[in-house]
């Protein structure tokens, strides 16, 4: 909370407030207070959409919003969100790359908890 407490007046595409966003949106995450992660995360993944990051980490915020999903219960939107993440990391970076296959854990990880075991076998 200090950190971002530190960055939060500088201006919205400042890299310190960025990564100060995404240590408070992990802290939070850490300490299981999922409700309250989830907007920061949420405004962290719209303000790296909106000021143009590479996609590889708009991908990473991606998979951390949809963990949080997953644990709030939202199953459906932790599914969608690990889909997008698991091919996005495909395309970007190929499907050896650890990123690759720790989204492809997730995404069959989702796909279980849905019970759409079918599709995780595929």
């Amino acid at each position: 909370w200090a950190c971002w407490k530190t960055y939060v007046g500088r201006p919205e595409t400042d890299q310190l407030r960025c990564l100060a966003m995404g240590q408070l949106a992990g802290g939070l995450f850490a300490a299981k207070k999922y409700e309250d992660a989830l907007p920061v995360q949420e405004a962290d993944l719209s303000l790296s959409r909106r000021h143009g990051e590479q996609e590889r980490s708009i991908l990473v915020v991606q998979g951390n919003l949809a963990g949080t999903y997953y644990a709030l219960g939202r199953m459906q939107d932790a599914l969608r969100l690990r889909r997008d993440v698991y091919f996005g990391n495909l395309r970007v970076v190929g499907e050896e790359d650890r990123e690759t296959l720790s989204a492809g854990i997730n995404y069959a990880t989702s796909l279980k908890g849905l019970q759409r075991f079918e599709e995780a076998k595929s």
